[in-house]
């Protein structure tokens, strides 16, 4: 009886994500090439799209960008920039594109916005308004 290396049950596609990603510091870069083999879309295009969906943050909570902080994706934007480099990867795999066209995808989405600074606040100020103002003059 033959007996099967764990390396046969893995997709041709895991291999080349394996051997691309194969240094210990590059394994969640690995993991996410993986989640490009394995993205749900029958086209090259819907692959893509399935890496920006895992890779980039929504905010969760509409006109609320700080909600994106509480999303399942990444983290810092060039986290999920290489994210989606290496779930494109495993697209390009899946689907046999030519490297240099992997290479020279970009995400569609614009960059985060940076979360709004925190400030201390300051104790309002109270101006003086005096009659020579172009405030005009209400009666009851």
């Amino acid at each position: 009886m033959n007996q099967m290396i764990p390396q046969q049950w893995a997709s041709p596609c895991g291999n080349q994500c394996t051997h691309k990603y194969a240094a210990l510091t590059q394994i969640p870069w690995r993991v996410f090439c993986k989640k490009g083999c394995g993205a749900d879309g029958d086209t090259w295009e819907e692959c893509l799209e399935e890496c920006n969906e895992i890779c980039y943050k929504d905010p969760v909570l509409k006109d609320h960008q700080w909600s994106a902080y509480i999303d399942r994706s990444p983290g810092a934007a060039n986290y999920s920039e290489e994210c989606f480099h290496a779930c494109v990867a495993g697209c390009g795999y899946k689907f046999d594109i030519h490297p240099e066209k992997v290479d020279q995808v970009r995400p569609n989405r614009p960059l985060p916005l940076p979360p709004p600074p925190v400030s201390k606040p300051h104790p309002p100020t109270v101006e003086h308004r005096g009659p020579s103002e172009d405030v005009p003059a209400t009666s009851a």
